[in-house]
């Protein structure tokens, strides 16, 4: 199942977290696919609180390797999930039904490059 794309800036608050809900009640049959594009859960530890906390993202892939950029849509700060992980890089990720941890790192300069931004052409179709 896919979620509809909705008109630039509509999303009603809360949609993240009704997002990740759906991918977790139905193993990402339903929020794998967002927008056209292929989403995954992020679950980093709240660098303040300590607690754990869930975002869907769009995702790309390198090899064996899942790509995500922390870019807020162009924003000009981090998102505060990338925080998160920079203060504590072992995260939990879950792919469609597939969970696992793993050790988070920012892309040095030199692979930069090379990496596709995922949510790219995304962010491009809602402004065109």
């Amino acid at each position: 199942m896919t979620t509809p794309k909705p008109a630039a800036g509509s999303r009603p608050p809360g949609w993240q977290q009704e997002h990740a809900k759906r991918y977790i009640a139905t193993g990402g049959q339903d929020g794998h696919i967002w927008e056209g594009v292929p989403t995954l859960l992020l679950t980093t530890t709240g660098r303040r609180s300590g607690q754990a906390r869930t975002t869907p993202l769009i995702y790309g892939r390198d090899g064996d390797r899942y790509v995500i950029v922390a870019s807020r849509g162009g924003a000009p700060a981090h998102p505060a999930w990338y925080e998160n992980l920079t203060a504590q890089p072992e995260i939990s990720v879950q792919v469609m039904a597939d969970r696992f941890k793993a050790r988070a790192r920012t892309a040095t300069p030199a692979e930069k490059p090379a990496l596709r931004d995922p949510g790219r052409d995304h962010r491009e179709g809602l402004t065109r």
